[in-house]
């Protein structure tokens, strides 16, 4: 075995998963690559940050670097009537410190992503770009390849683990390399959940979105010109409207395929714009820019993970739960979850065990905030829930939406779960997300 191919950790995909626990294996010192199967800066849609994005990137020094961005602050959310009529803005700095967490970003991917790989680089690890991961290599015994970390017990009972991964460049050079631990940072592709057979959808949630760019659309005035928008459609539907710099707006439309597709239209393009006629604020705003660029599709949003990991696996970010986006939680569980992934590496390298049960309370931790998010999102598509109604019968539990809205996930909302249960069922936690050892 070529040494110069064995690693302490392989990553697949530099998307924020990636590049988090990338930045921070690296940074102790970590042996870390890195596959990427694009060039970047590539395009990415998932534009908004939640507040509790904050504090992994301030783990990854970013901060700074984004308050002198020119991204598009966001301090709130609001959701918005099919007549047009907005509910109150959720401010976050009526929960938060307003120099931590009160204040966001909405962000254009292509420039975010390419800040946290340079943050990798940066940090020492090696990032192969252009470069798929085709397969996954197993080997039989008990211990890791020799690495910086020494021997590590990765094994199950039966011997058998991932070990390393097979990878091929534009001009058909494979490349393999080795290492204790891969983590799956693949994205909605979910590369080693749909190999390993683990993928599940949702019970309820699959959508299809529609999406595109304007140019020159309306902005709300003062504070609130850089807020997250949701704007309802009939049969529970809803349009997402996210300003950007360079005076650009992300604008998409989720729903059922058949309420999408009614009538027989199946194009992009003639979907959106038949769905702006069905909330006069997205009509008016759109009204004052022009569309520019391609009409994006792509349908069943949500999947979960029957578990967290494996011998010589770790699933992370999307690859391991994919929730509706409704409530911008993609990147903020994408980031939270690559540094929650570096830390318990970090400390498996460190004790010389990557047993699957040293990532216990890894999928713990991130199903109960998956859960807590889940459950607001299966509210709003319930027909009989509202965020006005319940914030009119239950004035007392507004602070905890705005706290779930946020991305402050990991607290009890037993009393916020008891007053939505008066509107809508409230789904009980899916059965997954555990360790596997087979």
């Amino acid at each position: 075995m070529n040494q110069s191919q064995i690693y302490d950790a392989i990553i697949i995909g530099a998307g924020p998963a990636g590049c988090a626990a990338a930045a921070l294996l690296a940074e102790q010192n970590r042996r870390v690559v890195v596959f990427e199967r694009e060039k970047f800066p590539r395009y990415h849609v998932g534009e908004s940050l939640l507040p509790f994005t904050y504090f992994p990137l301030q783990r990854l020094g970013l901060i700074e670097q984004l308050r002198q961005s020119a991204f598009v602050k966001k301090y709130s959310v609001q959701f918005v009537a099919p007549t047009g009529q907005a509910s109150h803005p959720f401010y976050f700095f009526n929960r938060y410190d307003r120099d931590t967490v009160a204040q966001t970003w909405q962000v254009l991917r292509s420039e975010f992503d390419q800040m946290l790989l340079d943050t990798a680089r940066r940090r020492g690890a090696e990032v192969r770009e252009e470069t798929t991961v085709a397969s996954l290599l197993t080997a039989d015994g008990a211990s890791a390849p020799s690495s910086s970390a020494g021997t590590v017990q990765v094994s199950s009972a039966k011997g058998q683990r991932v070990a390393g991964v097979r990878a091929q460049t534009p001009e058909g050079t494979v490349q393999e390399a080795w290492a204790p631990i891969i983590l799956d940072c693949s994205g909605k592709e979910a590369f080693a959940s749909v190999r390993q057979g683990w993928r599940l959808k949702d019970p309820f949630l699959n959508k299809v979105a529609v999406w595109t760019y304007y140019q020159g659309a309306r902005r709300d005035e003062g504070i609130n010109e850089g807020a997250t928008t949701v704007a309802m459609v009939p049969e529970k539907g809803w349009f997402w409207y996210i300003p950007q710099h360079r005076d650009m707006v992300s604008v998409g439309v989720v729903a059922e395929g058949k309420y999408l597709t009614r009538g027989g239209v199946k194009a992009p393009e003639l979907i959106f714009q038949r769905e702006i006629e069905q909330n006069k604020w997205i009509k008016e705003h759109l009204a004052a820019g022009r569309q520019t660029g391609p009409y994006y599709l792509t349908s069943e949003y949500s999947f979960h993970s029957r578990h967290c990991a494996s011998p010589g696996l770790l699933l992370v970010g999307d690859a391991f739960c994919f929730l509706d986006p409704v409530f911008s939680s993609g990147l903020m569980l994408a980031l939270k979850s690559g540094v929650m992934a570096a830390d318990a590496v970090q400390a498996g390298l460190l004790a010389g065990d990557l047993a699957p049960a040293r990532f216990a309370a890894y999928g713990e931790s991130l199903r109960r905030g998956i859960e807590n998010m889940r459950r607001l999102v299966y509210a709003f598509y319930h027909p009989n829930f509202s965020f006005r109604a319940l914030i009119e019968k239950h004035p007392d539990v507004a602070g905890e939406v705005t706290d779930c809205l946020s991305g402050d996930v990991d607290k009890d909302f037993s009393r916020l779960w008891a007053a939505v249960s008066e509107f809508a069922p409230v789904p009980e936690p899916l059965p997954v997300g555990e360790p596997h050892s087979p």
